[in-house]
């Protein structure tokens, strides 16, 4: 049951990630369209700001996904093998420096673009 547990809240990590990397796309897109669509602008100014709202949620989705994702490891062990858990936990480290930077720099553009 806990392994299920550990996949489900995986899922729901990963899901939620891509999610906020539609809203992101989304904005952009709604962005770009007010270039030929200048008569909707309120309509899709109120749209970006919806989105980004709706990302906010996602982001929040992903770091309580990924604390109970951590939990889940910790009661599972070591799977992979000591030496090679050691290598994956660095790795994890690196990717999660990585992504909070991206997170980081796509929240701040999705504020200053929805709320121009």
């Amino acid at each position: 049951m806990k392994r299920l547990f550990t996949i489900f809240v995986g899922f729901i990590h990963d899901l939620a990630a891509g999610c906020w990397a539609a809203t992101v796309l989304a904005i952009y897109w709604l962005d770009r369209s007010l270039v030929e669509y200048h008569e909707l602008e309120s309509v899709i100014s109120r749209l970006k700001k919806e989105f980004f709202y709706l990302g906010i949620v996602f982001v929040a989705i992903v770091l309580l996904a990924g604390m109970g994702r951590t939990f889940t490891y910790v009661y599972i062990g070591s799977v992979y093998g000591e030496d090679a858990e050691k290598t994956r936990k660095k790795m994890l480290i690196i990717k999660h420096i990585i992504l909070f930077t991206i997170f980081s720099i796509g929240i701040y553009w999705q504020y200053r673009t929805a709320f121009k």
